[in-house]
């Protein structure tokens, strides 16, 4: 007889499978629980302190959890307690402690009078909803910021696709907790990721402890309970459905559905310009299904409609806050200053700004070339090329965020969800033999 052949795991995949995947969980939480304490404690942003000191407690008891769980496995690996069920619910109560819980009580705390508990995206995403509601457009002119005083300048900039102003609608209306924008962004991040899930499980019929199965639950905790994602939710919020759409994207790419996921893509890309990106992998993989088109109706489409609106109204208010604010030529500069490579480059030769700008680009040509000598033919091989090209760009940018990594981690978790599923018995799921979408 001959023996059934193996599939070598390589990099961090037996890590990630110790113990069931346990051993995993449980650093995650219990490196989560550290960085929650130190920041409490030693943070300077008021809000990421809040964050910090409810976090922990989430973190904590999780992994309190996660040790009970890995001590059922070595027991008995086969208990209900170790199984992936059981993973899933802990994920889900570590998401609710860890980002939900905070940014409910942030918010109650803010509506009560407390000035210091949201980060500047809140409000600036709120008075964008409020401008939306009264002029037609999210943003300010040049001369309207230019007659702010100097220290409120900087909130007079909505450096955002139009989109993002839905966010501040609610609180247009009503003046009251659950209208603080997070909110709204937890809604559209979990209903986007609910959305992805669906897509990679539906007409699937599998083991509850198999390889996919866990590679999708991780992909998950990626984007929720990693605590770059929980603290960015619960403090500011913004990044986080911008991200849930790009993953849904590549989920629906996955699933065969080029015209769902260039809507998907394409509503991320009307909330914020890191979506742009995903969205031009995405059409290089559908051209190579022969579905280009139909993921660009979305992909460009749907952004392209949310700026007509503001550029009709006021042309130059968009272009001051949609170009000249991000390019660094605006009235006043971004304070997003993480050192990074680019960033350093930028601050520490001569003519830096130059040189790191010139490394963007080549980076930018480098991805250009793969993506025309080897264009992406699957949603695992677009999600890791999306994954490395954001990390490149965001350690090579001049003005970054420390927060922008949530974006290449998650991809790049991501990808192991979108590999091919197969049935119990063998076969692949038929993904290309479903009913043809509009």
């Amino acid at each position: 007889m001959t023996a059934a052949p193996t599939t070598r795991r390589r990099g961090w995949q037996p890590l990630d499978s110790a113990a069931g995947g346990l051993a995993l969980d449980l650093g995650l939480y219990a490196a989560s629980a550290a960085f929650a304490a130190i920041t409490a404690a030693a943070s300077t942003l008021v809000p990421h302190r809040a964050w910090g000191g409810v976090a922990a407690v989430g973190y904590f008891l999780a992994a309190l959890a996660a040790t009970g769980q890995l001590l059922a496995h070595r027991r008995d690996p086969g208990s209900p307690l170790a199984g992936l069920p059981s993973r899933w619910a802990v994920t889900g109560f570590a998401w609710f402690g860890t980002a939900l819980l905070p940014l409910a009580w942030q918010s109650i705390q803010r509506s009560g009078g407390r000035t210091d508990r949201a980060q500047e995206e809140v409000l600036v995403v709120e008075e964008s909803g409020q401008r939306l509601v009264d002029t037609g457009t999210p943003y300010l002119g040049p001369d309207a910021i230019a007659a702010l005083p100097p220290g409120e300048q900087l909130l007079g900039y909505t450096p955002y696709q139009p989109g993002m102003a839905l966010f501040g609608l609610p609180r247009a209306a009503v003046d009251a907790w659950w209208t603080d924008a997070r909110v709204w962004f937890a809604v559209g991040t979990a209903l986007a990721l609910t959305l992805a899930v669906r897509a990679l499980t539906r007409g699937t019929s599998r083991p509850a402890n198999d390889h996919s199965g866990a590679a999708l639950l991780r992909g998950v905790q990626a984007a929720t309970v990693l605590p770059i994602c929980a603290l960015t939710l619960a403090t500011g919020g913004d990044d986080l459905p911008v991200l849930a759409l790009c993953l849904l994207a590549l989920a629906l790419a996955a699933a065969d559905r080029p015209g769902r996921a260039g809507l998907a893509v394409g509503l991320a890309g009307a909330l914020k310009l890191f979506a742009w990106p995903v969205a031009l992998v995405l059409i290089v993989w559908g051209l190579t299904r022969r579905a280009g088109l139909r993921v660009a109706a979305g992909a460009i489409g749907l952004p392209a409609a949310a700026l007509l609106p503001a550029l009709l109204v006021d042309r130059d208010a968009l272009v001051e806050n949609v170009l000249r604010f991000p390019l660094g030529q605006g009235l006043v500069t971004s304070p997003a200053q993480s050192p990074f490579p680019g960033h350093l480059i930028a601050t520490a030769l001569p003519a830096g700004r130059a040189v790191a700008v010139a490394l963007l680009l080549a980076a930018g040509l480098a991805i250009a070339v793969r993506l025309v000598r080897r264009p992406p033919r699957t949603a695992v091989a677009t999600a890791l090329i999306c994954g490395y090209g954001l990390l490149a760009a965001i350690l090579l940018m001049p003005t970054t965020r420390f927060g922008y990594l949530l974006y290449p981690l998650a991809l790049l978790a991501w990808a192991p969800t979108l590999a091919p599923r197969f049935t119990p018995t063998g076969g692949r799921r038929p993904a290309a033999r479903r009913r043809p979408e509009a």
